[in-house]
């Protein structure tokens, strides 16, 4: 690649390095879109399994040669390793020819890559807001996804197509907000996991061999019920003020590991705290729902 204005045609060679979950399925769908996947690296076992199943035919290579093959590069290993890969790849000169540098990192922008910027080319923060697995049904997953992307002026409109490409919808996000724009996502999404993840266990405890049948249309319908209505949407205790019935929740679940008593209390508290602040509980009701929240 002699220009970067070449990288405006419609198909571009990419690499991918670090064939993770997340760098596999942005692989195969910028695959799936046209672009030709030329080379992924991977060291571990899962990840050559991984290539081979999401990437199919495409060689695994050494890190050096998938930038060598590459003109659009998938900067795909941990975050907290991006700056160092791209940094000791800037010292072997592998950046000295211009090529755009992609990474996926939530809470990361455009720093990381600077190295390839200072020598000519492109930089682009690309996230998406979803889940993945590394198998193929997270193709279908991409389907409407946002992608958080950052970027300087002239790289956005990139950006915004290589998103589209894949069938995502591209949302700008500001270099010094991508920190917190991480953070709500990982607290939803994350922390969702955890919380079903210990109810269930309660469940267990209580006899119920299937927990999940008895939680899923409880929490679809509380977590549709979210996105629509925000905090209106809450039932419940807190709701209710019913101080009596979280005194003896927390009381139930002294017999369970510590960290289900902990995050029961510490997301009832922050839920108080919210209905409170909103007016939604008679004032009457407030101080003694906050001290069956306290610390014993």
């Amino acid at each position: 690649m002699s220009e970067l204005e070449d990288l405006g045609r419609p198909s571009l060679r990419v690499g991918v390095i670090g064939c993770g979950r997340v760098g596999a399925t942005i692989g195969a769908a910028l695959r799936a879109a046209g672009h030709q996947v030329v080379a992924v690296s991977g060291v571990s076992e899962a990840s050559r399994e991984r290539a081979a199943t999401m990437l199919p035919g495409v060689p695994v290579v050494d890190v050096p040669d998938v930038v060598r093959l590459a003109e659009l590069v998938l900067v795909t290993v941990p975050d907290d390793e991006i700056a160092s890969v791209v940094g000791g790849l800037a010292a072997l000169g592998a950046w000295d020819e211009p090529r755009v540098a992609v990474h996926l990192a939530g809470a990361l922008g455009l720093e990381p890559l600077q190295p390839v910027v200072e020598r000519g080319g492109i930089a682009l923060a690309v996230h998406p807001a979803m889940t993945f697995s590394g198998t193929p049904k997270d193709l279908e997953r991409i389907a409407g996804c946002l992608f958080a992307v950052t970027a300087t002026s002239d790289a956005r409109v990139l950006g915004e197509a290589l998103v589209i490409d894949m069938g995502g919808e591209p949302v700008q996000v500001a270099e010094e907000d991508r920190v917190r724009y991480h953070a709500a996502l990982a607290h939803s999404s994350n922390h969702l996991v955890t919380l079903v993840g210990q109810s269930m266990q309660v469940l267990r405890e209580c006899g119920f061999e299937d927990p999940a049948r008895v939680l899923r249309l409880l929490t679809e319908a509380s977590l549709d019920n979210a996105l629509e209505r925000g905090d209106r949407a809450l039932t419940g205790p807190v709701a209710r003020g019913d101080a009596h019935t979280l005194a003896a929740h927390l009381s139930a679940l002294e017999g369970e590991s510590a960290d289900v008593r902990e995050a029961y209390r510490a997301m009832a508290r922050a839920t108080a705290e919210r209905t409170i602040a909103r007016r939604a509980l008679p004032p009457e009701r407030v101080a003694p729902l906050l001290r069956a929240l306290e610390d014993d």
